[in-house]
């Protein structure tokens, strides 16, 4: 049974996500501030956390960053009213993996949940190999982990998965679309800049040579061996 984390104010989206949820056989655990949220979040372990923007006393954004700051890498849906880009981007710089503006259907909320589970938990996502050695990355798919320049990197799920497919293909270019459907389990759609924002994300973990994950201009990305 997979365990969500749904920190948002709104006390009737709670009842109505637990009962939901429950269908497909998951578990929902609530809170209703930002300070309990962090705690809760720091302390339990959650398979998924869904995290509004707009909570009390601890927003939803400076939360996260809090979370990832404890190397919580649990992935993360952030949920938002405002509907405004700036947030999105800003949560996934922070290290969302997902975002959702609400309102929204509570078939797609489950259906990226069940997608971010699926990435989190199999290395299915693309075909590799269990130990991927290339640019200076050394990937072992099978126990989550991966190094660059003999330095481990932390990265949440949806990175990992973007990092893996990219250096699956040696140093081929991977298309956008087939890195959001391979990496994000879903289509990009018009003006989303998600996957830019998880590759800049990358790249600013890598200890140097940022310039390794080269950009494609209006096709995609590569991992280059020499940059």
């Amino acid at each position: 049974m997979a365990n969500i984390l749904l920190i948002d104010d709104d006390v009737d989206l709670g009842s109505m996500l637990r009962e939901y949820l429950a269908r497909d056989g998951m578990q929902l655990t609530t809170a209703e501030d930002g300070e309990e949220g962090l705690e809760v979040a720091s302390d339990g372990e959650f398979d998924l956390i869904l995290l509004d923007i707009m909570l009390p006393k601890i927003d939803g954004l400076q939360l996260l960053k809090k979370l990832r700051q404890r190397e919580v890498n649990t992935s993360v849906i952030m949920l938002t009213a405002r509907g405004e880009d700036v947030d999105r981007v800003v949560g996934l710089e922070l290290g969302a993996d997902d975002y959702l503006a609400k309102p929204f259907y509570p078939r797609e909320l489950v259906a990226r949940i069940k997608a971010l589970l699926r990435r989190s938990r199999t290395s299915n996502t693309v075909p590799t190999e269990e130990k991927l050695h290339f640019a200076g990355f050394v990937m072992d798919s099978a126990a989550a982990e991966v190094n660059c320049d003999q330095q481990s990197l932390v990265l949440t799920p949806t990175e990992f998965d973007i990092l893996r497919c990219l250096l699956t293909h040696h140093g081929q270019l991977v298309t956008k679309e087939s890195l959001s459907n391979l990496a994000l389990g879903r289509q990009l759609g018009p003006f989303d800049r998600s996957l830019d924002v998880h590759i800049s994300n990358i790249r600013k973990k890598l200890p140097n040579r940022p310039e390794r994950i080269q950009t494609v201009r209006g096709r995609g990305y590569r991992v280059a061996e020499e940059a």
